[in-house]
């Protein structure tokens, strides 16, 4: 099984129901297509380094999981780059 990291920029305007709705969401996503989540990590609100869609702040997580093939990973894309919560992410192999 491949490990991956996936951080992801939450708008900072959610309020903490639409934030939990939201991460609930997307782990969905993820663990419906196959993938074992190890670890979730809200960061919280932080400033940005630069000004994302208008924002300079964002509610940061970073998700740690592990699945055997990338059906998970592949759906999870395609739905964040619609998801108009979502400001950026990044998915990352670690090994």
């Amino acid at each position: 099984m491949k490990k991956y990291e996936i951080m992801y920029i939450l708008k900072p305007e959610l309020d903490a129901d639409q934030i939990k709705a939201a991460n609930a969401n997307l782990q969905k996503i993820l663990e419906s297509n196959g993938a074992k989540i190890e670890d979730v990590n809200e960061w919280g609100l932080r400033d940005l380094a630069y000004e994302i869609k208008k924002e300079r702040k964002g509610y940061y997580v970073v998700m740690k999981l592990s699945t055997s093939d990338t059906k998970a990973i592949d759906e999870f894309n395609r739905l964040t780059r619609i998801d108009v919560n979502v400001l950026r992410y990044l998915i990352t192999v670690s090994e």
